[in-house]
């Protein structure tokens, strides 16, 4: 007669007492931001609190301070996703035409600008305006303005326009295409084709860009 098996014994499939697999850490800071970002936008940045935020991410907080030091340093990651992902969107808009086509690449760049400030205005307004953040001289609006300037000078090279200030004539497209988008926001219309092709058709004129 065979013998009971001992409860205490171990089972004989390893997989039984496998350990749970604990999360990559790049999943982890992803769910920590995402977390944080549904916060701010929801409450506020002030309002939140980090045991919130972890709470919402379901880590523990040291999880938090592993990566971050405080919640203003977790506000500047946010700062620099958002930053590199609206220069991503427009890159991969303006790298589809061709390089000597300034005025394609133009529009593009017109049309992704505005796609990438509606659908993530939101996280925009609390990462630069909610939050104490300068806007004279910063980075992330650089990095903009001289995209826009590479885009400014190859059209010139191309013979697409001329220009007298290149820098210049970037600020001045940046914060017109600024300004029409908090327009629409304001006014509940989010439609970017509609906005995005008299934009850029308006840019192209100031620009007395001639077609390639």
């Amino acid at each position: 007669m065979s013998a009971a098996p001992d409860p205490l014994s171990s089972p004989a499939d390893p997989a039984a007492v496998r350990k749970p697999r604990t999360k990559p850490a790049a999943v982890r800071l992803d769910e920590l931001m995402a977390a944080a970002e549904a916060l701010f936008i929801q409450k506020g940045v002030e309002a939140t609190t980090i045991n919130e935020i972890v709470e919402r991410a379901g880590v523990a907080k040291g999880t938090f301070y592993h990566y971050f030091t405080s919640k203003n340093d977790m506000l500047a990651a946010l700062r620099a996703k958002f930053s590199q992902g609206f220069l991503d969107h427009i890159q991969q808009a303006v790298d589809a035409c061709a390089p000597e086509d300034g005025a394609a690449r133009l529009r593009a760049w017109t049309r992704a600008g505005v796609e990438a400030y509606f659908d993530g205005y939101a996280l925009h307004d609390v990462v630069f305006h909610d939050a104490r953040h300068p806007d004279r001289g910063a980075a992330e609006k650089s990095a903009v303005l001289d995209q826009l300037e590479g885009i400014l000078e190859a059209g010139a090279r191309a013979g697409c326009w001329t220009l007298d200030d290149v820098a210049l004539t970037a600020i001045a497209l940046y914060h017109g295409m600024h300004g029409a988008v908090d327009a629409r926001i304001a006014q509940g219309r989010l439609d970017a084709r509609e906005l995005s092709a008299p934009l850029s058709a308006m840019f192209l004129r100031m620009l007395g860009a001639r077609e390639a």
